[in-house]
């Protein structure tokens, strides 16, 4: 009874200690990161710093993630439900870590930049053990989650810098518009602002970012 007891007691703490990875597992290894950033770039592009809410870009971001996620998500689900594990010892566990892990390397690496993973694989040779480098490869979820990282928050700033553009274009028109009339005690953005949300509806902004955003997990 006892070893039945100490056994279901240990599972329920993985379970729970699992749940608690979910947030991290969220922001480090789907595409929540680079669509926040995304979003949140966008907004202040705008200059309208309150709206949408930081509620409103986050849960676009999640269910975008979750939307994106979702095949990885299948393939782990259908790896993990063997009707073989019934998890109650550390090798089921063990099992089932394995074989999830396989989906998950796989999406890491397919949107993980060649010159970060090198640079963390190379970089374990500095701050990792002997022992540790050379039992390390560079399709290893210690290498692949912060070159993955590195490459999600590299594409979100090129987006942004790229979405940046043509409200920096529109700021700098009105300025020297407002310079012109002799208007300087007149605040740009206060001219500037609805000129950018005109600009942005026009062009049907917020679907076509959703939509590129999606589409650049193709």
């Amino acid at each position: 009874m006892l070893g039945g007891e100490g056994t279901g007691a240990v599972g329920a703490i993985l379970v729970v200690a699992g749940l608690g990875m979910v947030p991290f597992a969220v922001v480090t290894m789907t595409s929540f990161m680079k669509i926040a950033v995304v979003l949140f770039l966008i907004r202040n592009a705008l200059g309208i710093q309150q709206t949408p809410p930081n509620l409103v870009l986050y849960g676009i971001s999640i269910v975008l993630s979750i939307f994106l996620t979702a095949p990885v998500i299948g393939a782990v689900y259908a790896e993990v439900s063997d009707r073989r594990l019934d998890y109650q010892n550390f090798q089921d566990w063990e099992i089932a870590a394995e074989r999830a892990r396989g989906p998950v390397q796989e999406h890491l690496l397919k949107f993980t930049d060649e010159p970060a993973r090198n640079f963390f694989y190379e970089a374990t040779a500095e701050v990792w053990p002997k022992e540790a480098h050379e039992a390390a490869s560079s399709d290893d979820l210690m290498i692949l989650v912060p070159a993955f990282v590195i490459s999600e928050l590299t594409r979100a700033f090129e987006i942004g810098f790229l979405l940046y553009l043509p409200f920096i274009v529109i700021d700098l028109i009105i300025s020297n518009i407002l310079l012109a009339m002799g208007m300087m005690m007149v605040s740009p953005l206060v001219i500037s602002v609805p000129f950018k949300l005109f600009l942005f509806v026009l062009v049907d902004g917020w679907s076509r970012l959703l939509e590129g955003l999606v589409l650049s997990y193709r």
